[in-house]
């Protein structure tokens, strides 16, 4: 059951029907959240003036770029049929052991306390060689140890978050080098932000993987019917391995960025990270029972929530009530997906 030849297991072609952006048709059927993104844009448009001006447009793609970010590694998780609750705490957790690294004075958490200051390479790789292990850790659980992954993941999300307490001691990690904070508050050509280059980067490099390698082919087919997909020769424990690692190198590199841009970090953060990355991802059309889902579909779900984050500040909504709303669009978002798969079924009997 070793055997990987790339022809053995095709998905029914959807693959490429997924990525089939050549016609109009397909634009629209594929993608028409886009559309909705569309009308929220207008809205908000038409009750704030400050919503398209030029600074908290860019405000709005820097954030959306580190949520983004985050969701691209939960699609792919998703698409396989899984699920990761421990992407925020892997998010954090990297971003701290990469500021640890990267401090101008004090090195109160570094593991050597008295070295210079380190270039920013350094810290960078420490901290994505942490978030990667975590994923790592992650897929071996769930694919060796047969553990349910929403089981292994929240398991392993609290731990998590205790060693990062512990490797603080409560306290945040400051006083960053100007190098390292390049990284989330730096601009390149004089107006694009670091953290915009990074996810576009991430988005292309996950299209590719996606769409045109083994891998991509075998997480889509471990998605649609992970039994099937054994039986046609995929090394199903390999690849679910893979996925959840290359969720937590993304993380990992959010996590970098995040803390670059405000400039510091703390184990006691409240994040939704992992829940607003299963909300993009779920908005961009990808379905939770697996098989189905796409790059483009989750960096438009992921504009979607930015948009919505930002309007509803700028409109001074209440915080409470942007937690109402977002919840509202998560579950009308998996009852639509539900709905399709109902549909579809229907279609399939007959």
């Amino acid at each position: 059951m070793d055997n990987e030849k790339e022809e053995t297991f095709s998905p029914s072609g959807k693959t490429e029907k997924r990525y089939n952006l050549l016609s109009l048709r397909g634009i629209v059927e594929g993608y028409t959240v886009f559309f909705l993104l569309l009308v929220l844009v207008l809205i908000i448009s038409l009750l704030s003036n400050e919503f398209l001006k030029v600074r908290n447009l860019l405000n709005i793609v820097r954030q959306v770029s580190i949520m983004g970010t985050v969701a691209l590694g939960a699609s792919v998780v998703i698409i396989s049929a899984g699920i990761d609750l421990s992407i925020g705490a892997v998010l954090l957790a990297s971003g701290i052991l990469a500021a640890s690294f990267a401090q101008k004075s004090g090195w109160e958490f570094a593991i050597f306390p008295y070295l210079p200051v380190l270039p920013v390479v350094v810290p960078v790789l420490i901290g994505l060689a942490a978030g990667t292990l975590l994923g790592f850790l992650n897929g071996f659980i769930i694919s060796r140890m047969s553990i349910p992954p929403f089981i292994s993941t929240l398991g392993m999300m609290m731990m998590v978050q205790g060693l990062s307490f512990i490797y603080t001691q409560g306290r945040p990690v400051s006083h960053l080098n100007d190098s390292f904070l390049f990284l989330g508050q730096g601009v390149i050509f004089n107006s694009i932000p670091v953290p915009v280059i990074v996810f576009f980067s991430m988005a292309v490099i996950s299209y590719f993987l996606l769409a045109h390698t083994k891998f991509g082919r075998y997480v889509y087919a471990i998605g649609d019917n992970e039994q099937a997909a054994y039986l046609s020769g995929i090394h199903v424990k390999k690849y679910k391995t893979l996925v959840y690692t290359y969720a937590g190198f993304l993380a990992a590199l959010a996590g970098i960025m995040l803390t670059a841009k405000v400039s510091s970090v703390q184990a006691g953060w409240v994040t939704s990270f992992e829940l607003d990355a299963i909300t993009i991802v779920v908005i961009g059309g990808a379905s939770l029972s697996g098989g189905v889902g796409t790059v483009l579909g989750t960096i438009i779900g992921a504009f979607i929530i930015g948009v919505l984050q930002n309007g509803l500040n700028i409109l001074e909504i209440s915080i409470y009530w942007q937690q109402l709303i977002k919840g509202l669009i998560l579950i009308s978002a998996v009852s639509l997906d539900i709905l399709r798969r109902k549909q579809k079924q229907r279609k399939s009997a007959y």
